[in-house]
């Protein structure tokens, strides 16, 4: 099903859901932590320093400096491929998992209070 939305609309949503973010107890994230975190969450496993790179045309160091964040918070880890030693491989964690689905019901609550 297809959600309709003016860009002013869309706009309010995005402004909402950062605002929430903010006021919340969670540390915030960056766009791009935010954007890997989906990436690994949404997307289908396995993911790698490399693979993520590419997919968000970014440098490896660039997805390592924000893995590294993401770690502390608990939101993924990492763990060596047992097959191929030089790959990373990015696990999902619980906490992630919580965070994301959180930022799901945030999404949803907002979107239902839109101005038609």
């Amino acid at each position: 099903m297809a959600v309709e939305m003016r860009p002013a609309q869309a706009l309010r949503l995005w402004h909402d859901v950062m605002l929430t973010l903010v006021r919340d107890a969670q540390p915030d994230l960056s766009s791009r932590q935010l954007a890997i975190l989906l990436t690994v969450y949404l997307e289908a496993p396995p993911h790698t320093v490399r693979g993520l790179a590419a997919k968000l045309d970014v440098t490896k160091p660039v997805i390592t400096r924000a893995l590294d964040s993401l770690a502390k918070l608990k939101l993924t880890a990492r763990r060596r491929d047992e097959f191929d030693r030089r790959n990373v491989i990015i696990q999902r964690t619980v906490d992630g998992a919580l965070y994301v689905e959180k930022l799901g019901d945030i999404l949803v609550a907002l979107g239902r209070d839109l101005p038609r």
